[in-house]
Order: structure tokens, then sequence, then C-alpha cells
């Protein structure tokens, strides 16, 4: 199975309303927002970014449907039906699959530390479950679980497995799998600072938060890598990195996506605060935020 979700996806955020709730009538406003003027190629709905711990199913299964119905075929779609539990997994990418998505992400379990042969048949599980395609989710940060390249390639051979996003920072780990990788299977960066790193060993592209904000410009970038204006994209690296390293560093860790939300915000495209236990910014936060982009 060969798909092209393109170079730039955008974990997409979830709009609240001050009630927490989904805030529907703003989805449509971010939708477009992040297509026509942040340039993605691919949404993926209810990943981290989207606070899927908090969202229910039905919230999610939702969502599936209308960022489908509001794409209307100008990007593609990915539903982000992962969790720690194999059978809950599998329940939501059936039901995500009826929403019309054109694929599905699935984070690695997180919590219960499953071992390699434990992730392995996890994954597959999942993937033998649906007919759509898949793209796998390798975050040891917040997992803690890493999948290694020897089980990421046995994975690559399950039919509907057709890419990884990586967010970690081992090259070393990326180059191994790259160079073992069946033909179709791809590699995605998964931490925008490491966007042209990941390139210069034959990364497809990146799934974003920055891409929420920056995406015309990180698209530049990586259009300028690929046609051979090396020394060009690395000096719109250099340009774009204190906002790649802001978004998280606010100036100390702040957990995604409560940085780019209220960097939406700012860009004049309110999609609300978290939900607990996430928290809204701090007035230092905030200000820190806001000096990213003078």
């Amino acid at each position: 199975m060969v798909v092209d979700f393109g170079r730039l996806i955008t974990a997409m955020v979830t709009p609240l309303d001050d009630n927490l709730q989904i805030h529907w009538s703003q989805l449509e406003v971010l939708v477009d927002y992040l297509i026509e003027e942040q340039q993605s190629e691919t949404l993926i709905v209810s990943g981290t970014t989207g606070e899927s711990p908090t969202l229910t199913d039905g919230e999610k299964l939702q969502l599936f449907r209308k960022v489908v119905e509001l794409a209307a075929g100008r990007c593609k779609v990915i539903a982000g039906t992962g969790s720690y539990d194999t059978a809950h997994s599998i329940h939501l990418t059936k039901l995500a699959e009826e929403t019309g998505v054109d694929g599905i992400l699935l984070v690695a379990p997180y919590y219960n530390k499953p071992s390699q042969e434990g992730l392995y048949q996890h994954f597959k599980a999942v993937a033998e479950a649906t007919a759509l395609p898949v793209m796998l989710y390798n975050v040891p940060g917040r997992s803690v679980a890493n999948i290694l390249p020897d089980t990421m390639l046995r994975l690559a051979q399950i039919p509907n497995v057709v890419a990884t996003k990586e967010a970690h920072g081992d090259l070393d780990h990326i180059t191994l799998l790259l160079a073992k990788a069946p033909e179709g299977f791809v590699v995605y960066c998964g931490d925008d600072s490491l966007t042209l790193p990941y390139l210069s060993v034959g990364a497809k592209g990146i799934v974003s938060v920055a891409s929420h904000v920056i995406g015309k410009e990180m698209k530049e970038m990586i259009s300028q890598y690929l046609s051979g204006q090396v020394e060009q994209a690395a000096k719109t690296h250099q340009k774009l990195f204190p906002v790649f390293k802001g978004l998280f560093h606010c100036p100390h860790p702040v957990p995604s996506p409560v940085p780019v939300k209220y960097a939406l915000k700012l860009k004049g495209v309110d999609v609300g605060g978290v939900r607990l236990p996430l928290v809204n910014p701090t007035e230092q936060e905030a200000q820190f935020i806001k000096a990213l982009f003078e």
C-alpha cells in the first residue's frame, strides 16, 4: 500500500469554547486556516496536540467526521485512535474507519511499558483490524516504550503500515530504520526543530505543532532543502528555530498544546483553552510566547 500524506502534516489542536466543550464553528475556521494559510497537506485529528487523553470516544468520532467534511478533499485526514489498551484501540479504529478518514495514527502504548514483542503484537492487531493505511507514532519521551528499529522494520512488513512518526533526536535510529525500510514505507519527523536534520538522512517530512503558526515558512524550508538550496534551508531553519523551541519551552518546559493554542489566539484564530490536567499559560509564559512573534 503506497499512500502520500505529503511533506507537511499538522497535528491539529481541538478548539474548545468557554465551557471547554468542542467549539464546532471555530473548528471550521481552524481547518480552513491550516489548509489555506498554513499549507497543511494532512491534518491529524485527536493526537496528543488535539488533547486526545481528555476527549471522549464520542467527541473523537464527531471530530473525525466533521474534519473530513470541512477538509472537503483539500487535504487528507488521519484519525488518532491509539491508546495503551489494544482492544480499545481496535474498537475505536473500526469506528473511525466509518467516518471517511484517510488513515489512522497509532501511538506507542504509554504507561504500561510493553516489551518489543508486546509493541509488535499490539500494532499488528490494530493494523489488521482496518483496511486504512496506518502511521505509527514512536514518542519515547511520553510513552517510555521506544519502538526499536528492528521492531519497526517487522511492523513495516504489514501491508497497511505505511509510515512512522518518530519524535526523538536519535538520528542513528532513523538512519538504521531508513536504510532497511521496505519501498513505500516512510519516516516523518515528530519534533519541529529536527525537521531539517531528519530530511538530511532521508525522512519524508514533518508531523508538526509549529505548522499551526509557521506552516508556510516550514513548507518553504522543506522545498528549499529538496530543491538543493541546502544553505538557504539551513538559514530558514535557524530563523524558525526560536519558534520551534519556544512553543515547548516558555522559557521553561510547558506541555503542548498550551503554548500553540495561545499562539493561535495571537494570530487571530481563537481555539480556546485546555482541559485539565493541562492549564492555560501563566502571565510570564504568555509574554514569552508574544515575544516570539514580535
